[in-house]
């Protein structure tokens, strides 16, 4: 199978400071890749290079088989990103914000109603994101992320503000049942592992463990966290 990541020393500077340094880890198409790490690991930094929002300064980055940063364009529109921002409009309503990103992606307006429904949105579709409870606008990200059924997803701590019942939602479009390559960056490192193919831990932007799901242990997990 091919690979859908392929990152080799990748490095990346903030000034004199080094979020990233000499990250190596692969993944191949329709794996799920789990980031770990305490505060300040560099896993943000990671996921924004991946997704062509921020430049590696060294080493190599291949995405969906294009090569980081030179071709980074030919990938943007075959990515989906959920970051802590869920890049929505407050004054829009729920499905005009999806129809603006509808409009980027060339994606009709059916798949609009279709995600919105996915996620238990349709009843609160028309009212303006500012008037919706941070799961809902969560929610939305989701369907934002989604919603020109991307080959790969980079998602950020995907499940924040969301409950029980909104996780259950969204699950089918962002979760592993949904087939598509992942990328997730998350505090959990239990559940994390649990549905990971493999696994890369960052600390102080170095990757201290790069492993196969089911052969990570408590201890390395805890290790990171030190």
């Amino acid at each position: 199978m091919a690979c859908a990541i392929e990152l080799e020393a990748l490095s990346r500077d903030y000034g004199e400071r080094t979020a990233l340094a000499d990250v190596s880890v692969a993944l191949e198409e329709g794996a799920t890749l789990a980031v770990l790490g305490p505060n300040g690991a560099g896993k943000t930094t990671l996921l924004r290079i991946l997704a062509t929002l921020l430049r590696p300064h060294r080493g190599a980055a291949r995405v969906l088989g294009r090569e980081l940063p030179r071709e980074g364009w030919t990938v943007r529109g075959r990515i989906g990103f959920l970051g802590h921002d869920p890049l929505l409009y407050r004054d829009l309503t729920a499905r005009e914000n999806l129809r603006y990103h509808a409009r980027l992606h060339d994606v009709g307006e059916q798949r609009v109603d279709e995600v919105l429904d996915q996620v238990g949105m349709a009843r609160r579709a028309d009212e303006a994101l500012r008037l919706l409870s941070r799961g809902m606008v969560q929610r939305l990200a989701v369907c934002r992320a989604v919603l020109h059924d991307p080959e790969l997803l980079l998602l950020d701590e995907p499940t924040s503000h969301l409950d029980p019942a909104g996780i259950e939602l969204v699950e089918p479009l962002i979760g592993r049942s949904s087939g598509r390559t992942r990328v997730v960056v998350s505090h959990d490192p239990g559940g994390s592992v649990a549905e990971a193919d493999v696994v890369l831990g960052l600390k102080r932007g170095r990757a201290e463990l790069v492993a196969e799901a089911r052969s990570v242990g408590e201890v390395e997990l805890r290790g990171l966290y030190r």
